[in-house]
């Protein structure tokens, strides 16, 4: 008799699957539509700009002639005449052509395109890697300074509940959650950094010493962590408050159990079953959110790459750019839906009976 595969691994690995497609079905929809969209002029001088075409063709974007041609639309640069003395004219391929020599690029190169304007010459992948450990780093600091204080203040106002403890914890977690986190950084940075100086007003390029670099990043950590805060007291406080009004636990009361062994033994696990699967989800929304914050805050990380990449209509860059939010964005939600099967034995079981 065949040994069963596990439901848990066998979930994991349709997940997966499915994370897969969906990726791919989203990237081409983005591939054509960001293909309709009109080019920014090729950076540099003529030689330059001929070098980066020439590269075009051999990815199979461009085609090029020895004469001008009718029926191919614009040309992509001026007429190039090269120190052979043949003229050159360059034209875009059909978007299926461009999406099939983008397709074989990835599977066979793991090559995204190169950049026309952001960094030009170099890949997109290449500007990616460099530019994403500024917006993870700030990010995972942000989340694991707001995880301990948003559930200590949320435990503390929902054993609190209906005390001027409690309505004080309340109304500054609406209003942290009322405020974007770019109204909060710029309050930081002009009192901690205009006004005092206290603090430096941008990321700097560099770091002479641990006192300047842990300095250049306070303001950022700041920012994002008071929303993320909010958030967590606000679900921990909704999902303990709620568990300790349900049934088992006055069952334990009368089992002869103290409040204090109810709520740590009992009310704490289960409410958590909801909360941990909602941390994966937070880190999805403060890594969209870091988008204005590296603009604000001159941070070179993927959400300020994104910016820059929309501005000078560098498409390589935006499309690789957008299929890192998407891939994080997927890979989180599987996370999540995996994290209830872990922390929640009764779905596992309920998975192997049905």
């Amino acid at each position: 008799m065949k040994k069963q595969v596990p439901y848990l691994l066998k979930y994991t690995i349709e997940r997966i699957l499915l994370l897969l497609v969906t990726t791919f079905i989203i990237l081409t929809i983005t591939f054509f539509l960001i293909k309709r969209l009109p080019d920014a002029a090729i950076s540099g001088n003529e030689a330059a700009q001929f070098s980066y075409c020439e590269s075009q063709v051999a990815k199979g974007y461009y085609v090029a002639f020895n004469s001008e041609q009718a029926g191919l639309g614009k040309l992509i640069i001026n007429p190039y005449t090269d120190p052979t003395g043949l003229t050159w004219y360059f034209y875009r391929k059909p978007r299926i052509q461009q999406y099939g020599a983008w397709l074989k690029g990835i599977f066979t190169k793991w090559d995204w395109g190169t950049s026309s304007a952001v960094d030009p010459g170099r890949t997109a992948r290449a500007i990616i890697v460099t530019r994403i450990k500024p917006t993870v780093l700030v990010n995972v600091v942000s989340l694991l300074v707001a995880l301990p204080l948003g559930f200590a203040f949320g435990i503390w106002a929902a054993l609190k509940k209906n005390t001027t403890t409690d309505h004080i914890i309340s109304t500054l977690v609406m209003v942290f959650i009322s405020v974007p986190s770019f109204v909060v950084i710029s309050l930081l940075m002009l009192g901690l950094s205009f006004k005092t100086g206290w603090l430096p007003s941008r990321w700097p390029a560099s770091s002479t010493s641990v006192g300047d670099y842990i300095k250049a990043r306070v303001i950022p950590v700041l920012s994002i962590s008071f929303g993320t805060i909010a958030g967590f007291t606000r679900y921990t406080r909704a999902e303990l408050t709620e568990v300790r009004s349900s049934e088992f636990l006055l069952l334990a009361r009368t089992k002869g159990l103290t409040k204090r062994q109810c709520v740590i033994r009992h009310a704490l696990r289960n409410s958590m079953v909801p909360i941990i699967p909602m941390v994966i989800g937070q880190f999805i929304s403060i890594l969209s959110g870091s988008i204005i914050l590296e603009q604000l805050y001159s941070i070179n990380g993927i959400g300020r790459l994104y910016i820059e990449a929309l501005n000078a209509k560098d498409w390589n860059v935006l499309l690789v750019d957008m299929a890192v939010y998407t891939v994080i964005g997927l890979v989180a939600n599987l996370a999540v839906d995996l994290s209830y099967g872990i922390v929640d034995p009764r779905i596992r079981r309920g998975a192997k009976g049905a």
